[in-house]
Formats: C-alpha cells, structure tokens, sequence
C-alpha cells in the first residue's frame, strides 16, 4: 500500500505548541537585536573608564546581558499562556526583563571564574563590576521593555482602527449594492407593466398592429431579460435595449413617433446602470409623445466632453407638465446614478423650443 503523497495537517497539539514558538520568534525583529546590542555598546562605552577589564571582553558581557534580556522579554510574551487576572501580561514582561538582567549579569561573571561563586563574593573587583553591569541594566531593560511594549500596543491600536475601517466600508459598500438592487427591482416591473399594458391596449382595440408590436416585444424581451438582473452592462447594451424600445413603440404608432439614436461609439463600452437611459426614453413616449394629438420626435445621443459623459433624451412632445421630475422613475434614476457613480452623476430636465422636453445625464466614468 502506497503512502499519500500530501502532508497530513497539523494537529490541534501541534498547532497549540507552534503558536507561542510562532510569537516568541515575532518579537525578536532585526530592529530589536540591533537596538539591543546598540544599547549594550553605549553601556560599555560608558562602564570602560571604571572597568580595569578590557574593553572588548567589557563588550561582550554587556551584549550577553542584553540579548538574555531581550530573550527573556519575548518569552515573557508568550509563556505562561495565562496569567492571573490581576497580573497584566505587560507588567509581566517588565518584571521579567528586571529579574534576567542580574541572572544574566551573575550568569557572566560565573563564567568569568569558572563557576568558583565563593572567588566571585571574595573579589570586590569583581563584585563593583557585576553591581555596575547588573544596576545600568536593572535601569535601562525595564524602560526599554516599557518602550517597546506601548510602541507594540500603540502598532495594534492603529492595525485594529484599519481594520474597522476597512469592516466598515465594505458594510457601506454591500448596502450600496443592496440599495441598487432595491432600485433597479423597483425599475423593472414599472417598465415590463407599461409595455405589457400597450400591447393590450393594441389588442383590445383590434389594431392590425398588435402582432407586430407583439412580435417585436417577444424579441426585445429574449434581449432584454438577461440583462435585467445585471449589477451593470454597458451603455452599448442599454443603447441596444433603448433602439429596441423605440421600434416597439414605433410600431405601435408609425404615424406618430419618429426617433433617431446618435452615441459616440468611444462611450461603448462604459459601464452604466441597467435601464438608466431606458427609464427617460420612456417617459419621453409617455408624457410627451403619447398625449399630444400630432406625436412628436425623439433623439437619442451621448457624448464625452472634457473627461464628463453627458447623455441626452431630447422630444418634441408636449413639453413639461406640473409633476415632471417628482414621479417615482426619475426619482429611483436619481438615486440610482448617484449610488452607481457618486456625487458627481447629476440628471436635469429643460424645455425645448418651441415645445417638448430635454433630459441629460451627466457622470464621470470609472
């Protein structure tokens, strides 16, 4: 029986060992060591004139104390995995480093007598040495500790303050999407119901039109459709759904609308929001075409202008009435274009001359 080639993964054990190794090695940055040693050279520089002991073995034993500080400072931070509630793991550390450095101090000068304690206690040499070795370090390891202990926790506070604010702004950003979503849901019935609503209005009168325009709203639909659950197309698609419609209603009243589509093809491929320029258009055969007894004309266009895109529904229908612009499909459009590209997307709507109705979509492309 062959052996798997994978790796089984680490157990619980394993992984509850590797953890504090894993934290220990953390603190022990370059940075760190090199300001450890950095410290313990001062300190030799400075002991040198009181020592008889030459420099370089001076340099050595200040260097052994400060790296078995800075040791016993990580392993503070990760040993006892608990401690008692009313012992804070910083003070901890403090108290740690403060009792290794003369451990440390004691540990170098045992060396120095080779283990002979009773030379050591004898020698008041050697004794003013360890009490001049130990004290620097009892006054400088724990400030130091203490130094490093709130640049770490001040490190954590921003780290912790990025990731809140990153939290909170992928928060903002879901429910911008769920509230486009709500808008466009919105959207979609409201346009399906009226043309439906045209097309039984064809029906119901006998107009030899209704299989036409029935025709052409079966293929609009089979275009349309997949589109309508979208997040977003491109302006090439909604142009395409757009000419689409105009034929529709263009069937359904030959001798009443005309219309004509012009959009510069450096806009195609823009992203834009589903039904966007649809929801004008329609409102155009709507409120302008439809009620007046002569039908009128509507074009279509677009174009980039000084880094701005600008998109127009221009007709010449009845013009403005008194609840133009407060119904809810310009209202959700508005919304709509300034979820989907900020403050800076706008929609105005201006009489033409000598009637009908103008209404632009400005926005800056992303």
């Amino acid at each position: 029986m062959s052996s798997s080639p994978h790796a089984s993964p680490p157990t619980p054990i394993a992984r509850a060992v590797a953890q504090p190794w894993q934290g220990f090695v953390s603190y022990l940055t370059p940075q760190r060591v090199l300001l450890a040693l950095a410290l313990a050279t001062v300190a030799a520089l400075v002991l040198d004139p009181i020592f008889i002991t030459p420099f370089p073995v001076l340099l050595g034993r200040t260097m052994f104390v400060g790296m078995l500080a800075l040791l016993a400072f990580s392993a503070a931070g990760q040993w006892p995995r608990r401690l008692p509630r009313w012992w804070a793991r910083w003070l901890f550390q403090v108290v740690v480093v403060a009792a290794a450095v003369p451990v440390a101090t004691l540990v170098v000068y045992l060396v120095a007598v080779g283990g002979d304690l009773a030379s050591l206690v004898q020698s008041e040499a050697r004794m003013m040495g360890f009490m001049w070795i130990a004290g620097s370090g009892l006054v400088v390891g724990p400030l130091l500790a203490m130094g490093a202990l709130y640049r770490q926790r001040d490190a954590e506070a921003r780290n912790q303050a990025l990731s809140f604010e990153l939290e909170r702004s992928e928060l903002e950003r879901q429910a911008l999407d769920a509230r486009l979503r709500l808008l466009q849901a919105q959207v979609e019935p409201h346009f399906l119901f009226n043309t439906l609503a045209n097309v039984r209005a064809l029906v119901e009168t006998g107009s030899p039109q209704a299989a036409p325009v029935l025709r052409s709203l079966i293929a609009y639909l089979r275009a349309a459709m997949p589109r309508l659950q979208g997040e977003s197309t491109t302006l090439a698609d909604e142009v395409s759904l757009v000419q689409a419609y105009l034929e529709l209603m263009h069937l359904r009243m030959p001798d009443r609308l005309s219309y004509s589509v012009d959009l510069s093809p450096a806009l195609s491929g823009l992203r834009f929001p589903p039904m966007a320029l649809l929801t004008l258009v329609e409102n155009a055969v709507r409120h302008g075409i439809d009620p007046g007894e002569d039908g009128g004309r509507i074009d279509v266009g677009g174009e980039l202008l000084d880094g701005q895109v600008r998109l127009w529904v221009s007709d010449t229908g009845v013009g403005m009435t008194q609840d133009m612009g407060a119904g809810t499909g310009l209202r959700n459009l508005r919304e709509r274009l300034t979820l989907f590209y900020g403050l800076s997307a706008g929609l105005t709507l201006t009489e033409n001359q000598p009637h009908g109705l103008r209404a632009d979509i400005r926005f800056t492309p992303h």
